[in-house]
């Protein structure tokens, strides 16, 4: 750069440099788990017998990520599924520290020659694969590799200058000065890019340009360290306490092992620098070594920490827990196809749920009991949360970029759920409010209309579940014969109907007294079929058959409603 460049350009060159290094360390990350995510995800649970391998299993996971973020909101979501103990999560995390500075340690080389070769081979391997999805993604990963050491280069060249300027040198002095300035500014940094790594080849590119002291850029890395830690933990901050254990367990032992090197920070960096094997990779040195001091001193107390932290972050009541979802994974929202197989599950999930509304309405019709009443209401509260959470969680999955087959079962998804929450809502604001009214009353339904009720929910219950099937399976003849139902419901509503109005020109007393009630709940029930019909037609309309099913089904009833026209006039002619 030459020495006659403006302040301005300078400044232009360290930006771009920096928003440089924070997408390609996002773009490694990105590629990385959705090129081997489901592998990563299963080195996480099966080496996870003893604290060692699941320290292994954590470093080995973090380089490939390149990110100890990544790693902890997966162990987390691990956790809260109960599927790794909380001690072995923690060790996992302990990894994920050394794992992510040694990550930075391999990419801080002196390797700017390889930037080219990588950006070449990723972007062939990703034009050339389009049909492929590992090779595009592995594609991807180079030339974030790539990128992130032009990257470096490109800082290294800005970051010469400022190391002539007085009034940057004044200012990094002023943080020099006052370590807890410094540290804040780190935690905060580290939270701005989400990434510990972009943050410490950022500090360790500024000490080797002579930018500020070793002093300083050991203070800036102890504070990247612990921010690093706080992502996580402030990410989950609506997660079950379950879930979040490991990850404040992990903040409290880089709090820890902060407060206790911060002191000697100006003596230690004397030392280094005395050393003959000091180089200009002081910071990314010391970061490597921080966190192997933190996994010698923290890993054989993985057990008595994790029973600390979670006796000063007890959980939830099961009944409080029910209405968190479970499946929806956010570290798997760069990988689609694990995305919506959770978001699937999810969806399952909250089928179950409106399936138990719905069976306890029946009950609540016939035995008049209010407490079951609050109970549903209270389901169907659960059914709006578990719901908006997972639309916002398909939202986010929708902005990647997704195949024709993902797309189809995104909307698959949306479907469904969207259909279920107005299930809820009918019987939460429709068939509820019904049964209270039956029993504040005291009204009594006749033998026959319980029974036709009964018959009726019995119909529209059955087909809930065949709809939950057809969403699970796709099957074209289950989705089929769920689309058929409709004509027969509006026969079982027509036969209902008849059946009641006879009772009422009988005379029966309790048909009388119920028929507003009687008629209003055959009609949610029957408004209930018609969205869980609902649920089949985009399986139908991938297979070009619901225009069709459509077609055929109008031309019957216009047969139908044209049959007396021809009848009649043939009856009188021949009489």
């Amino acid at each position: 750069m030459a020495t006659g460049e403006s302040a301005t350009t300078i400044l232009i060159h360290l930006v771009g440099g920096v928003a440089l290094l924070i997408w390609a360390v996002r773009l490694v990350r990105t590629g990385a788990m959705r090129a081997f995510g489901s592998q990563l995800r299963q080195a996480l649970q099966s080496f996870t017998r003893n604290r060692f391998a699941a320290f292994g299993s954590g470093v080995a996971v973090t380089m490939v990520l390149q990110s100890s973020t990544a790693t902890t909101l997966l162990v987390s979501s691990f956790a809260g599924q109960a599927l790794i103990v909380p001690a072995m999560a923690l060790a996992v995390l302990l990894g994920a520290n050394l794992g992510t500075s040694l990550a930075a340690f391999v990419i801080s080389m002196d390797l700017g020659w390889l930037w080219g070769l990588c950006v070449a081979i990723g972007v062939a391997m990703y034009l050339s694969s389009e049909a492929m999805e590992r090779p595009r993604n592995i594609g991807r990963v180079l030339v974030g590799i790539g990128l992130i050491l032009l990257s470096l280069i490109e800082l290294n060249t800005a970051a010469a200058p400022l190391a002539q300027s007085p009034t940057f040198r004044t200012v990094l002095a002023a943080m020099g000065s006052e370590p807890l300035l410094g540290i804040l500014a780190a935690i905060a940094a580290t939270w701005i890019v989400h990434s510990s790594i972009a943050i410490i080849l950022l500090v360790a590119t500024f000490a080797a340009s002579g930018l500020f002291p070793p002093a300083t850029a050991l203070t800036l890395v102890i504070g990247a360290n612990l921010g690093n830690a706080l992502i996580p933990v402030l990410d989950q901050l609506g997660a079950p306490a379950a879930q979040r254990r490991a990850a404040v367990g992990n903040l409290a032992t880089r709090v820890i092992l902060a407060l206790a090197v911060l002191p000697f920070v100006g003596p230690l960096s004397a030392w280094l620098i005395s050393l003959p094997s000091a180089d200009a990779r002081l910071a990314i040195e010391f970061h490597v070594m921080l966190n192997v001091v933190g996994a010698l001193v923290f890993l054989p107390f993985v057990g008595p920490i994790s029973a600390l932290v979670e006796r000063f972050m007890p959980g939830k009541d099961e009944k409080a827990e029910a209405v968190t979802p479970r499946y929806l994974d956010p570290n798997a929202l760069d990988a689609p196809t694990e995305a919506l197989a959770g978001a699937m599950r999810e969806a399952l999930r909250l089928g179950d749920r409106v399936e138990g509304m719905l069976r306890d309405t029946m009950t609540l019709l016939e035995k008049d009991e209010l407490k079951l009443s609050r109970a549903i209401a209270q389901a169907d509260d659960g059914v709006d949360t578990i719901h908006e959470s997972i639309k916002l969680y398909l939202v986010k999955v929708s902005r990647n970029e997704l195949s024709e087959e993902e797309s189809r079962r995104l909307f698959e998804i949306i479907t469904l759920i969207t259909n279920l929450e107005h299930i809820g809502d009918i019987i939460d604001k429709n068939l509820r409010e019904l049964a209270e009214k039956k029993i504040r009353k005291r009204y009594s339904f006749s033998p026959e209309g319980l029974a036709e009720i009964r018959d009726f929910h019995h119909r529209v219950a059955s087909a809930l579940a065949l709809a939950l099937n057809v969403f699970a399976t796709r099957d074209l003849v289950l989705a089929r014969q769920l689309f058929a139902d409709k004509a027969a419901m509006r026969d079982a509503e027509r036969r209902a109907t008849d059946s009641h109005f006879q009772r009422l020109r009988s005379g029966r007393p309790e048909s009388i007294e119920t028929s507003a009630i009687h008629l209003d709940i055959i009609r949610d029930l029957k408004r209930i079929h018609g969205h869980i019909v609902s649920i089949a037609y985009p399986i139908l309309e991938s297979a070009n058959e619901l225009r069709e099913s459509r077609l055929r089904e109008t031309k019957a009833a216009a047969e139908q409603r044209e049959m007396p026209s021809v009848l009649i006039p043939a009856a009188h002619s021949g009489g």
